[in-house]
């Protein structure tokens, strides 16, 4: 059977009353065809992992290569040359086949044992919504907090400190880090959502999809070190962006969240001479109230 006729075979069942959307009709009619959940899960989650991660860096990597564009280029002196870029890219994709492909390929029977669906159809709009919403809020918490843990002593030393090779980061750069880094901040990625699973026993695997592919697209523009007029922290004010997390990488500390702001205004680790001056001029107020 080809793939052509099993989609027809699930087209056909709209006759038994199940009505499903494109997408749908072409996620079962995958599992169908595939007939191994593992190994289609496997495949899916790998690929698209590695489409959307160079499919995001893509458009960067050719900006980079734009004069027009270096007046929104937040470091504009430290342009990264074909060589940084073709490093950086040998690094991911080393991670990405001996690192994270383990994870991805073990998901299938770990979800499924947790009561992670991956059938049709697929849950409402509002679910997949509120449910990502969360896992945006709980991953930036875990990262936040890794991320700062990371920065001391033999851990930056010894761990972090390949991540911050880059002064100026670019997109590429955005999963370049030690396999230990990659594992314990990817885990916030993947486990929040097994987590929640396994608390709610409400997850289907097409959230998942979509949840990772916004976090890979977030990471990416966190790292493509430019700063546009219509760039989304300046509708969506407590979003983070590349501005936020290149003065991390400027600065080698502070600004440790990477998808929103207000952990690191609440938790005082803001980043930059701006952020400085303010909490040294609460101190001062504090102080005056105080004496």
């Amino acid at each position: 059977s080809t793939f052509k006729a099993t989609y027809n075979n699930i087209s056909n069942l709209s006759s038994t009353g199940l009505h499903l959307n494109v997408l749908e009709k072409l996620w079962a009619s995958y599992y169908c065809y595939i007939s191994n959940d593992i190994f289609a899960t496997g495949l899916l989650f790998f690929l698209t992992h590695e489409f959307m991660y160079f499919f995001r860096c893509l458009p960067w990597f050719v900006i980079d290569r734009i004069s027009y564009f270096n007046k929104y280029k937040i470091q504009a002196n430290k342009l990264p040359s074909n060589k940084e870029q073709w490093e950086c890219a040998k690094s991911v994709l080393i991670s990405h086949f001996l690192v994270e492909v383990f994870p991805i390929w073990l998901f299938h029977p770990i979800g499924v044992k947790l009561g992670i669906k991956f059938d049709v159809p697929f849950p409402s709009l509002k679910d997949v919504f509120i449910q990502i919403s969360i896992f945006f809020v709980l991953e930036d918490l875990w990262h936040y907090l890794f991320h700062r843990g990371l920065h001391y002593g033999i851990f930056y030393k010894y761990i972090h400190k390949q991540h911050h090779r880059y002064a100026a980061p670019f997109g590429l750069a955005a999963e370049y880090a030690h396999p230990i880094e990659v594992a314990l901040l990817g885990f916030g990625t993947v486990g929040i959502p097994i987590v929640w699973c396994y608390a709610t026993q409400n997850l289907h695997l097409f959230t998942i999809s979509i949840w990772i592919t916004l976090r890979l697209f977030q990471a990416v523009d966190a790292h493509s070190g430019y700063e546009f007029p219509w760039s989304l922290h300046h509708f969506l004010p407590f979003w983070a962006g590349a501005d936020h997390h290149d003065e991390h990488h400027h600065f080698f500390i502070g600004n440790y969240a990477s998808s929103f702001r207000f952990w690191d205004y609440i938790l005082e680790t803001e980043a930059g001479l701006t952020a400085k001056q303010t909490r040294e001029k609460k101190m001062r107020k504090k102080a005056e109230k105080s004496s």
